[in-house]
């Protein structure tokens, strides 16, 4: 089997999986998954096949489309990004759909479920493979529809519904700036192809603009939740558990940071600085808000998007420029390290959040679905392979040395610092909260005494529950160490470890401090208890935080009742009656009222007809005499 073959079965196992359930086996729960779990199988061995295989040249694509000049092609861009995203989509999927095995087991719908964790699969697979923007966008409005369709499994609660509804409306708006940025893109380089499109930039003929790179960044804008479309990420926790997990971890939030590594050479510096200040300040703003959350996975939502905060925030620092001597004559070096930074946090991140996600989901299973932290408590002993899971996951996301999250959120740092202060000084101290919620929630839960009959009763999963807490933990602990990766992060793994001596000294510092900082001041202010210290001790910063979060939600409650609504009633008035009304109604009035007038004077009637030609002479004669004006 070639290479293109091997990628094309991958792309369509989960298709054909989805079709097989949706077709034959919506009432065999227990098929279903086991068919839906083999194609993810298939998924994360021939993603690795791929990856560690060295083929990187594909055929060409495959008109599908022709409209007069315009084309539209389907094809594969396999490169060592796509190699790096397929082999983390494909392991973490599967993780995922093996602990639905055991999550959902006794859920109803099970056979829909899986079906629609095998469209989900499908869809993200394209977006990776992609080798145009049209063709990612197919598949980015796919993961939209399966992200409702997850998200809203449990549609018999209103909850659920609502937020399955506002994942996909949301989206929508981000997504029309996606599409115009597409649009453009191809009316200035008449090419939307990626490999066209850094070929232009190489030789100097990509046309460049301010407005193309933003347009495609309002998609990241909404698959990736960053300010001001962060909304409906918190609300997307209304769907199963492992859901969750697929969402943040490895599928529709990190499309947008894949996104936008793929137009890295459509990239301008303005545009580079808007995205760079987005990606901080919504780091900053979810981790203020993680601090006032309750709910387990609530706390974990708002930690994705401050993750991806991140991300987003090293893609637009750019890159990093050195002078080295070479014989007496100066050279310049550009690293390309944002790209770098962004796409290895965002690996690390899969791991170490798809970890906690489904440690999260182990807690909840074992408590009867209570999802309070203020609730559980004591769950150390109840579910021990749960908890040394977790806390591998919490270690790493906070920046433990030399776990996986350690050595990504470093490189960010190390870039941060070499090019802009305030970003540095935005990001550590998020990396302080970062620390401080994530402690707070581990303590809380897994320390201390039960504080519910449900965290009294807890006890561990089976296999397929566990199985991949095991594997993911694994991958948190050594997913930082390089030579695990294909060689995608263009030279940031050459730049980091062995950077100017003192930087790297004074960021190594920094993680350590920043880690232990936020740990003992949530170690100091929370004790495992049924109430909220911090509401307790500061409930004026509580109540801060606490509408900090709910702003965004009110800002656009008010517009869409105080404005929308009444902008929608004023063109429903226009369209009833100006429109529909006058123009549609009026004319069709006065052409009725003319066939009255003409079947008048067609009634058979040989006196009507002397009436009417008397009429007429009269009028004949008004007219030549000059009587009637016209």
């Amino acid at each position: 089997m070639t290479s293109a073959q091997l990628a094309t079965s991958v792309l369509l196992l989960p298709l054909v999986s989805a079709a097989v359930i949706a077709l034959f086996l919506r009432r065999a729960g227990m098929l279903a998954s086991v068919i839906s779990v083999l194609a993810a199988t298939g998924v994360a061995a021939g993603g690795l096949m791929l990856a560690l295989g060295g083929a990187r040249d594909f055929p060409a694509s495959v008109e599908w489309l022709r409209l007069g000049s315009f084309s539209l092609s389907l094809g594969f861009k396999f490169d060592d990004l796509a190699a790096l995203m397929l082999s983390m989509v494909g392991v973490v999927g599967l993780c995922i759909h093996v602990f639905s095995l055991g999550y959902m087991r006794e859920d109803a719908a099970r056979a829909r479920y899986f079906g629609g964790l095998s469209i989900f699969m499908f869809s993200m697979l394209g977006i990776v493979l992609a080798d145009n923007l049209f063709m990612m966008f197919i598949f980015w409005e796919l993961v939209g529809f399966s992200s409702w369709l997850l998200i809203g499994h449990w549609h018999e609660k209103q909850s659920a519904s609502d937020a399955a509804k506002k994942a996909f409306i949301v989206n929508r708006v981000g997504d029309f700036g996606f599409l115009l940025g597409i649009v453009m893109c191809y009316w200035a380089n008449h090419t939307v192809n990626l490999s066209e499109l850094a070929a232009l930039s190489e030789n100097h003929g990509l046309v460049f603009s301010r407005l193309i790179p933003l347009l495609l960044f309002c998609g990241a804008v909404g698959k990736s939740a960053q300010l001001p479309l962060q909304v409906w990420l918190p609300d997307a926790m209304e769907g199963p558990t492992p859901v969750s997990a697929l969402i943040h971890a490895a599928t529709m939030v990190a499309a947008g940071v894949y996104m936008l590594c793929r137009i890295d050479v459509l990239m301008v510096p303005d545009a580079l600085t808007m995205i760079m200040w987005v990606g901080t300040a919504t780091a900053l703003y979810a981790a203020l808000c993680a601090i006032t959350q309750g709910d387990i996975k609530k706390v974990l939502a708002y930690s994705t998007l401050s993750q991806l905060g991140f991300m987003v925030a090293a893609f637009g620092l750019g890159s990093i420029s050195e002078t080295h001597q070479h014989d007496g004559v100066p050279h310049t070096v550009a690293y390309a390290v944002g790209v770098g930074a962004a796409m290895f946090h965002l690996t690390t991140h899969a791991f170490f959040k798809a970890l906690l996600f489904l440690g999260s989901g182990s807690v909840i299973h074992a408590c009867h679905h209570e999802q309070d932290i203020f609730k559980l408590g004591g769950l150390r002993k109840k579910l021990p392979l749960t908890f040394a899971t977790f806390t591998i996951g919490v270690a790493a996301i906070t920046g433990f040395p030399y776990l996986a999250g350690f050595f990504s959120k470093d490189a960010i740092l190390f870039l941060a610092f070499e090019k802009n202060t305030a970003v540095f000084a935005v990001l550590a101290f998020t990396a302080v909260l970062t620390s401080f919620y994530m402690v707070r929630l581990w303590k809380l839960t897994f320390l201390g005494t039960p504080r519910s009959e449900s965290a009294g009763h807890a006890h561990e999963g089976g296999f397929a529950l566990t199985a991949p807490l095991v594997v993911l933990a694994i991958l948190s602990l050594v997913g930082g160490y390089t030579g695990l990766y294909p060689k995608v992060f263009d030279g940031i793994f050459d730049l980091i470890p062995e950077a100017h001596g003192s930087a790297h000294t004074i960021i190594f510092i920094t993680s350590v401090a920043v880690l232990v900082l936020g740990a003992s001041a949530a170690f100091a202010l929370y004790a495992p208890a049924a109430d909220d210290s911090l509401q307790q001790k500061s409930p004026g910063l509580f109540g801060s935080l606490a509408a900090l979060r709910v702003s965004f939600d009110r800002v656009y409650d008010y517009y869409v009742a105080k404005i929308q609504q009444r902008f929608a009633m004023v063109l429903n008035f226009i369209e009833q009656i100006f429109l529909a009304g006058v123009i549609v109604r009026g004319l069709a009035g006065v052409v009725g009222l003319l066939g009255l007038g003409a079947r008048a004077l067609h009634v058979g009637n040989l006196n009507a007809y002397v009436y009417w030609f008397l009429l007429g002479i009269a009028g004949l004669w008004l007219f030549a005499t000059g009587v009637l004006p016209f």
